[in-house]
């Protein structure tokens, strides 16, 4: 399994819209192959930020580069600079690039 994250410091008070925007937007992710499942997840919060992480599970690597290299992915990712609600740059949400981290698998534990 290769779990792919992006970890994001969104500014203080853009938290809503932040979560607006992930949570309408299209994932394309659900017919692609090696696809297992994705979470956009709440961390804590800092005086000018709050931490958020968007995390995907993918059968290998293998499955998630060539997701990075297709058509869904350009899809899913088509807006990712465009305005937000009421005019504002979505960059201004941001305090920072997103930064990723990708992890390999070495010891899964599920209940019996």
């Amino acid at each position: 399994m290769y779990i792919a994250m992006n970890r994001f410091r969104v500014a203080t008070g853009a938290e809503a819209e932040f979560e607006r925007i992930w949570t309408e937007r299209e994932t394309h992710l659900g017919a692609v192959p090696g696809f297992i499942e994705f979470y956009l997840l709440r961390g804590p919060a800092a005086e000018d930020h709050t931490l958020y992480a968007s995390h995907t599970c993918w059968q290998s690597r293998d499955a998630f580069e060539a997701w990075t290299k297709s058509d869904a992915f350009r899809q899913a990712h088509a807006n990712a600079g465009n305005t937000g609600k009421g005019g504002g740059a979505r960059q201004s949400l941001y305090l920072g690039p997103p930064q990723f981290e990708g992890f390999e698998a070495i010891q899964v534990v599920k209940p019996d």
